[in-house]
């Protein structure tokens, strides 16, 4: 399938790092911008008017994350405002990569992800083709 149109601005979601996200010293644990990035896509498939609950009851079809990379190029701190972004780099029958940065609200880049995530049967935990219903911005 195609990638995302290039003119298409990514999705942005807005953050605050609070004490449960950081370490002893204030610094934002690795594992906390996992569940940032997990956030952004969820809101993103939200805004897109797709409801996750609602089509894994319909269909049995969840999202789950086939791989990951991430840049850890600077840390986030207690307090700081971010924003996370999405933005869809390729889509397949079964899958979509994406691309995901964490910035500073002042714009400062930390983190710089590539997340494949995967439509997956739950019944035959098997890939499954992802359903038109289930792309935000997708023509049925």
């Amino acid at each position: 399938m195609s990638p995302a149109a290039p003119d298409q601005a990514p999705f942005a979601w807005p953050v605050r790092v609070y004490w449960e996200d950081t370490d002893a010293g204030g610094v934002v644990y690795h594992a906390s911008y996992l569940r940032f990035l997990e956030r952004a896509r969820t809101e993103w498939l939200r805004a897109g008017g797709v409801d996750q609950s609602a089509l894994r009851e319909r269909t049995g079809l969840a999202f789950m994350v086939r791989s990951m990379e991430i840049d850890f190029l600077k840390a986030a701190l207690l307090d700081d405002e971010l924003i996370v972004t999405v933005e869809v780099q390729e889509r397949r029958a079964a899958s979509i990569l994406f691309g995901q940065s964490i910035r500073r609200a002042d714009g400062t880049e930390l983190i710089r992800a590539r997340v494949r995530v995967a439509c997956v049967d739950l019944h035959r935990m098997a890939p499954a083709r992802i359903p038109d219903e289930a792309l935000p911005g997708r023509d049925p």
